[in-house]
């Protein structure tokens, strides 16, 4: 008996590692070479392609495809029907196959709002926060709260998921940040 849950109606090929306490729900496919971490859940119709590494934590819903050259770090929320893409001029005609895809990092604690589109090639910081229907369109700094199209940064973001105050501290939580060369950084006493 194994010590994670699959549900009946979803595949995971061969070649796959998945972690304890993992649930992947309803219709979703995990493709040869993935390795997921503990304790994520994966909502209906989830697929995790060829060669994805998915951290502890993750929780995945209902809708989204992590296509190969995608990697999420520990605790990475991706919102409902959000989008990954692997290449930047496609065609069906002319496949590159897996040593053409760009390479995404989603850094740990990162949440991606529903329908929201990542394109290929950058990375979004520790504990950003993309909104809902946003095309992220360059890399984006750790604790960055980010809306449009394209995406531009409107505010910071505590661990938490508050939106920081113009002091950089959180009205909830009471976390207290600084500036740094990669976005914000948590201020210890």
């Amino acid at each position: 008996m194994s010590d994670y849950f699959v549900h009946e109606s979803s595949y995971v090929d061969d070649n796959v590692t998945i972690g304890k306490n993992t649930k992947i729900w309803h219709f979703c496919h995990v493709q040869s070479g993935a390795v997921i971490g503990e304790n994520c859940s994966f909502g209906q119709n989830v697929n995790i392609s060829s060669n994805v590494t998915i951290g502890n934590g993750v929780k995945v819903q209902n809708n989204v495809s992590i296509y190969e050259g995608v990697e999420l770090e520990d605790y990475v929320f991706c919102g409902p029907s959000m989008v990954f893409t692997n290449d930047l001029t496609p065609r069906a005609k002319y496949p590159k196959g897996s040593a053409g895809y760009k390479k995404t990092l989603v850094k740990q604690g990162a949440t991606i709002g529903a329908n929201a589109t990542v394109v290929c090639g950058h990375t979004i910081g520790s504990w950003a926060l993309i909104g809902s229907g946003a095309v992220v369109t360059k890399d984006v700094p750790s604790h960055a709260l980010m809306v449009g199209v394209p995406a531009h940064q409107i505010g910071w973001a505590c661990e938490c998921g508050q939106v920081l105050d113009g002091h950089l501290t959180c009205p909830d939580c009471g976390r207290k940040y600084r500036k740094s060369d990669d976005g914000l950084v948590e201020e210890k006493e």
